[in-house]
Parts: structure tokens; C-alpha cells; sequence
């Protein structure tokens, strides 16, 4: 069984739309993942991801040890560009990163502006297990009062994301996904505790 272009794409953007819609939500594109007849340095679950997001239009940047091979597979796939990091449209960041590229790449992706928030960075963040990490609570828009979820590499990423998201509507998203073809999203809008005690961005101060 091959991808349908049209079909299995559209299935998977609307997962991505739930995801979004109701954040720390799992989402599993398995059956997508498995309809794939591609092979990369990266988890299927980000090759469907590429395919959806991905068009002429946009632009990319791939953070990972064989970001070369992978770059150049995702742009022929997609016949998006791979601009450096300050332009990127969508930063994949892949299980095989170091922990400091992680940083500098949620340093260095843009957040957009005032009239154009949506000119940001879409981040996907391959982690091992979606389901397994450390505790956090979240809340905001999508959430019922509140919701609890673990994830991996939390130092290596929130505070990141808490310094770029500090001027709401400015701010980036972030999607994760694992090894077993599961999607997890952070928007901008989530608010985040750790552990008990509240992380610096709130999206109403």
C-alpha cells in the first residue's frame, strides 16, 4: 500500500488540526506511516509531516547529523527550499540533534511581527517516546481547565520556547512526534507548570 497524495495527506492534516486544536492531545498517524515507501534519517511520522506542511512556497531547515541527505530528500519531495535557520519556515529538529543545536534552533526561529504573527516557525521535535518524560500541566485555549502530559529533553527546549513566546500573538509552535508515529502539539497560546509550579510565559500577561 502506497501513500495517496491527495487521501492519506489530508488525513494527516487533519490530525494535525486536531492536534492543534486541543493541545497535548496524542494523535497517531500509524496507519499514514505505513503507506509510506520512502526511507530517511528520520521517523516516517516527520516525512508525513514534510509532505503536508511543505509546498514551493514555504521554506525549511533540517537540524540533524545527516541534515544534508535529509534536506535534500525532503526537497525533492516537496520542492521546498532549506533556507538557514533565521528564515526557516518550518525547523525539524530530529532525535539525532545535540542538545545545544536544539537551543540555538528555538533561539534563532523567527516569531514573526505584529502585523504578520503568522509569518513564524512551525518547530517539529523528534523525541523517542511522546508519552514519557517529564510531567507537565498544561492549560489555555483547547483545554478543558487543564490537562497533564510528559515529555523528553524539557530543559533543553522550554525555556526556550518561553523566551520566544513571551509577546503573545508573536511566538512559535511546536510539534513532537516519536518513533511510534504519534503527534503531540504545543501552540503558542498553551501555558505550561512544571511540576507544580508555573513556567515563566503566561499568554495573558
Amino acid at each position: 500500500m502506497n501513500l495517496d497524495v491527495v487521501h492519506d495527506i489530508q488525513t494527516v492534516y487533519r490530525k494535525l488540526v486536531t492536534a492543534t486544536s486541543r493541545p497535548g492531545t496524542l494523535v497517531v498517524l500509524e496507519r499514514e506511516a505505513k503507506t509510506l515507501d520512502v526511507q530517511m534519517e528520520c521517523f516516517s511520522s516527520t516525512i508525513l509531516l514534510a509532505r503536508t506542511v511543505l509546498d514551493p512556497e514555504v521554506t525549511f531547515k533540517v537540524i540533524a547529523k545527516e541534515e544534508e541527505a535529509v534536506s535534500r530528500m525532503i526537497n525533492q519531495l516537496t520542492y521546498s527550499k532549506p533556507v538557514d535557520l533565521q528564515e526557516a519556515d518550518f525547523i525539524f529538529i530530529l532525535l539525532d540533534a545535540f542538545e545545544e543545536q536544539m537551543k540555538e534552533a528555538l533561539n534563532k526561529a523567527k516569531v514573526g511581527n505584529l502585523l504578520n504573527p503568522h509569518e513564524s516557525a512551525m518547530i517539529i521535535l523528534e523525541v523517542p517516546d511522546v508519552s514519557k518524560g517529564d510531567s507537565m500541566i498544561l492549560s489555555g485555549p483547547g483545554i478543558q481547565q487543564e490537562s497533564f502530559i510528559s515529555l523528553p529533553y524539557v530543559s533543553a527546549w522550554l525555556g526556550a520556547r518561553n523566551e520566544k513566546n513571551i509577546e503573545f500573538p508573536l511566538g512559535i509552535d511546536m510539534y513532537f512526534v516519536d518513533q511510534h508515529d504519534r503527534l503531540i502539539a504545543l501552540p503558542r497560546t498553551t501555558k505550561i507548570k512544571e511540576n507544580g509550579g508555573e513556567i515563566i510565559w503566561d499568554m495573558l500577561q
